[in-house]
């Protein structure tokens, strides 16, 4: 029986007052003066998302980790932040929303409840455009509102003037470990799901020398020190390869859980991964295709080289799965702004893109049909997607998954399936149970 592992790595969470103060600017460019520093920088994102752990990565270069209480459960938080900061000197935790603002308006899976989950100490980013002695209102409500939450200090960020910078240093009860003032030069642009992503802009990563110009980096190290041990359960692994996954990643398909591969390779999947706009379909025994952006790929995509041996792989019985994005390449078509554009066709029903959110939040549901996950099971993760699917009138289309939390694909249904081939909006966080299951129905696909 293998022993806890203790981990005392430094840590500290950047959390926010709301959306948009710039905590995903502050966490980056922390990270980059920290790296350029020559110290091994772990990078975690409290929540669901995808977005901005990718501009972390391209900062970090290391892989990043989501903790997410509502997805992972609080001790599968300790065991991912334990795991992932191995071989790192100090873990900077990204916020979600602001610093309270959990699931169904709780506390529940906020960032207060991560970082007291970590014994974790909190730098608020409050933005100051249009503030002054107000910002230490703002400040003092956030830490007291909760006393297990350690808030240590703040930075401001969209700071004007000199004067306006002594106006608010002037009378600060808590630490200022920063004034960032206003650089439109270096702003990110986003689109519909969020920010882009940092392989298309990297403005990010040259915040590093303005937070070692504004901000107090060796006070923000000092703060992280001021942390206990935690203790995680090491991960069980399978050293046998008993099936090879294919896992398309690409610009259109960028959307995964770095625990899902873990997951997936400790009950004995190797993963390959390529890409559909432009590889040939690897030698494999099944295939997903994560979520991301085929709306903005559908030229390479509906040319895409691998289709054709996709469909004889179907023909053979392999298991194909496509999340939310890889959802729509496996459908018939996709319609954006009045174009359609022919995808995969390998599941009967249309895509069409909308002006606004079609599902957001959290999905819970049961494993109620299809042969890749055992029935009665539970399943968590998330949905957030722009586009809903539309089927012809008369089509009996069959379900996966009944969810009691979340859209699905329609009526509180997800996971369409047909044959071999499963896709659904929801993006799974995969439990050791879901993982080893879906294994095992690859290998019997196998015989």
């Amino acid at each position: 029986m293998c022993s806890v592992i203790e981990c005392a790595v430094p840590r500290i969470v950047i959390a926010g007052t709301g959306s948009g103060c710039g905590k995903t600017t502050v966490a980056s460019g922390l990270i980059s003066a920290l790296c350029a520093r020559g110290l091994v920088v772990q990078a975690f994102k409290v929540g669901p998302d995808y977005i901005d752990p990718s501009h972390h990565r391209m900062s970090s270069k290391r892989s990043v980790r989501n903790l997410d209480p509502f997805m992972m459960g609080e001790s599968g938080v300790i065991d991912t932040f334990v795991r992932a900061s191995e071989g790192a000197d100090i873990a900077v935790i990204e916020g979600v929303m602001g610093l309270f603002d959990g699931a169904d308006g709780g506390d529940f899976s906020s960032t207060a409840h991560v970082s007291r989950i970590l014994n974790a100490p909190v730098v608020l980013v409050v933005q100051a455009r249009g503030m002054s002695r107000s910002v230490h209102a703002m400040v003092q409500g956030f830490s007291s509102f909760d006393p297990a939450v350690r808030v240590e200090g703040f930075i401001c960020t969209m700071g004007g003037s000199e004067r306006h910078e002594q106006m608010i240093r002037f009378g600060a009860q808590k630490v200022c470990y920063g004034w960032i003032p206003r650089r439109e030069d270096l702003a990110v642009d986003s689109r519909h799901l969020g920010l882009v992503m940092a392989t298309e802009d990297d403005r990010m990563q040259r915040y590093g020398t303005v937070i070692e110009e504004c901000c107090d980096v060796d006070g923000l190290i000092a703060c992280a020190q001021q942390i206990k041990p935690v203790y995680a359960q090491p991960l069980s692994r399978c050293d046998q390869k008993r099936v090879t996954i294919g896992v398309a990643l690409d610009a259109a398909f960028c959307f995964y859980y770095d625990d899902n591969f873990d997951i997936l390779r400790s009950s004995g999947a190797e993963l390959v991964f390529f890409s559909p706009m432009t590889d040939s379909l690897p030698e494999a025994d099944a295939y997903y295709f994560g979520g991301g952006y085929p709306e903005l790929h559908l030229d390479a995509l509906t040319n895409a080289p691998c289709i054709d041996a996709l469909h004889r792989s179907v023909d053979d019985g392999k298991i194909v799965l496509g999340e939310c994005g890889g959802l729509m390449w496996l459908s018939e078509s996709i319609t954006i702004d009045g174009r359609t554009v022919p995808v995969a066709n390998l599941l009967a029903g249309s895509c069409e893109m909308e002006k606004k959110f079609v599902g957001l939040g959290y999905v819970k549901g049961e494993v109620t049909g299809g042969t890749v996950f055992p029935h009665g099971k539970e399943i968590l993760g998330h949905e957030y997607h722009y586009s809903r699917m539309n089927f012809d009138p008369g089509f009996d289309a069959r379900f996966a998954y009944t969810l009691s939390r979340g859209k699905g694909i329609c009526d509180g249904k997800d996971g369409l399936y047909v044959d071999s081939v499963m896709g659904y909006y929801t993006h799974l966080y995969l439990t050791p149970v879901l993982a080893q299951s879906l294994v095992a129905a690859i290998e019997q696909s196998k015989k």
